[in-house]
């Protein structure tokens, strides 16, 4: 006899077999607090947890924090801290730790899993495991062959095999992508050995596998100037390419072809993110030390000397402070760092209030953002003379030069500057999951996968082939996925 199944409501569950859905699930914050608001079952008290927690949804957000590395790497101090400046509420701690870890390679939106970077005149776009291009680039950056020197809306590159691409950097030359296998993809400008392949200085057209890191699955990779950064599942860090001031950190500034694991930064600990400048690179450990080396020009490496270093070199600002640093940027001329408690911290050239202190001094080691301490913030972003700060509540500030609109203020004359963080009102209706800034242009992910740019568009980086530039936030439509694009206006809250 056929054994029958009677549907059973979510309500007729035991207590703690809910909970076990709720903490084993892939549950964002936001997941959790529209189950809090939807049902009695998730909000109510069902005296499995403490009287400190609001409810089975919050006691829920509070395991899933304790078992997220960022927050398990705090001392009892910080966690403390974190909870404090997210108001006790541990459904947007969980928020703040996830965006944390999603600022600087995929962010899970309604349309999917994305990430958007941006170089110099080009923009990559990775889509649910699928990269996009558009902009120009020479010698093959763009990843389409050797005739494509400028794609003016988004086009798929294609790989060599079928790949799962979770991240990609792109410099003024180059891009690497990082595949879900660990594997790394180059392609680009390679008479330097940036790309990592030792057999050729000729540039590589379309994305080729980094032979030498066979056997080395990587997480991330960061994109200089002429040169690459690898980081490692297992939390080390490999270089290859120009040398010319140590930014390789290898000790020496000779140049290496293909990329060659920092010994130093092996024996300090486990890296959790990299981020390269022009001729510099930054190294976030998983106790929140920062290590710098490369070239000191600009105060950039943090130490307050402008002096190469040839050797990876801690940032005694943070640790002398206790601060500990969960992400960092690294802009052409300054740099920004994001401690765990969503507080900012800039340092660097001034020109043109790229730090936003309200002035245009330079600032020789790294120094607390007053401006904006009162906000939680999740993600920053540098690049040359501007600056952008992405809060907990999808809302973003931005300062230093407009750079042709690339700043974000429609009002300001398109080489004003900004000295001080001020919220960008063209995205208040918009919740911004991620963003990204090249030279003159900027774009950003919203919470439902929608893109949008503003800026120069000379050169189509932007993705649309019929504007010269945008003042005003333009949404971007990639043709593979404007089907079934969810359109409901960009707002959540946890």
């Amino acid at each position: 006899m056929a054994l029958r199944y009677r549907p059973v409501l979510i309500e007729e569950l035991p207590s703690h077999l809910i909970l076990e859905i709720l903490i084993c699930g892939r549950l964002s914050a936001v997941d959790l607090a529209c189950l809090e608001l939807t049902s009695r079952t998730f909000g109510g008290s069902h005296g499995l947890y403490p009287h400190k927690f609001r409810s089975l949804v919050d006691f829920a957000a509070f395991q899933l924090c304790i078992s997220n590395s960022t927050y398990s790497r705090l001392g009892l101090n910080l966690q403390r801290e974190l909870c404090n400046r997210c108001s006790g509420n541990w459904k947007r701690v969980l928020r703040f730790l996830q965006s944390v870890e999603q600022s600087s390679d995929i962010v899970e939106t309604s349309a999917g899993n994305m990430q958007i970077t941006t170089g110099k005149y080009h923009t990559f776009l990775i889509s649910n495991s699928s990269v996009y291009s558009c902009g120009s680039g020479l010698y093959g950056l763009l990843g389409h062959g050797s005739e494509t020197t400028q794609c003016v809306t988004f086009t798929r590159i294609s790989f060599p095999s079928k790949a799962h691409v979770v991240q990609v950097s792109a410099s003024h030359n180059h891009a690497a992508f990082v595949m879900q296998s660990g594997e790394v993809f180059t392609c680009g400008d390679n008479s330097s050995f940036c790309c990592g392949h030792k057999d050729t200085n000729r540039p590589i057209y379309r994305p080729r596998l980094v032979e030498a890191l066979k056997g080395v699955p990587c997480k991330q990779v960061a994109a200089g100037l002429n040169f690459t950064v690898f980081l490692t599942k297992q939390g080390h860090v490999y270089s290859c390419g120009t040398n010319t001031h140590g930014q390789l950190g290898h000790g020496d500034t000779m140049d290496r072809p293909t990329p060659k694991l920092i010994e130093l930064l092996k024996e300090v600990g486990s890296v959790v993110q990299i981020a390269a400048g022009l001729s510099y690179v930054l190294a976030v450990m998983d106790d929140g030390t920062v290590y710098s080396f490369g070239s000191g020009s600009n105060f950039c490496l943090g130490h307050g000397e402008q002096h190469a270093e040839f050797l990876p070199r801690i940032i005694q600002r943070f640790r002398r402070n206790g601060i500990h640093v969960v992400r960092v940027s690294a802009g052409d001329e300054h740099a920004v760092a994001l401690d765990s408690g969503g507080y900012v911290y800039t340092w660097g050239k001034g020109y043109c209030g790229a730090l936003g202190h309200g002035d245009e001094n330079d600032k020789t080691t790294p120094q607390l953002l007053n401006i904006v301490k009162s906000n939680v913030a999740v993600q920053v972003c540098a690049r040359k003379r501007k600056t952008f700060v992405l809060i907990d509540s999808g809302s973003v500030y931005g300062f230093g030069w407009m750079s042709f609109g690339s700043l974000g203020f429609p009002d300001r004359g398109a080489s004003d500057k900004v000295t001080r963080p001020q919220i960008l009102d063209c995205l208040r209706d918009h919740h911004v999951s991620q963003i990204s800034t090249g030279l003159y242009h900027t774009v950003a992910v919203t919470n439902r996968g929608r893109i949008f740019g503003f800026g120069d568009n000379e050169r189509a980086q932007l993705g649309h082939d019929t504007l010269r530039g945008c003042l005003r936030p333009t949404e971007i439509f990639v043709e593979e996925m404007t089907d079934g694009l969810d359109l409901i206006p960009d707002t959540d809250s946890a």
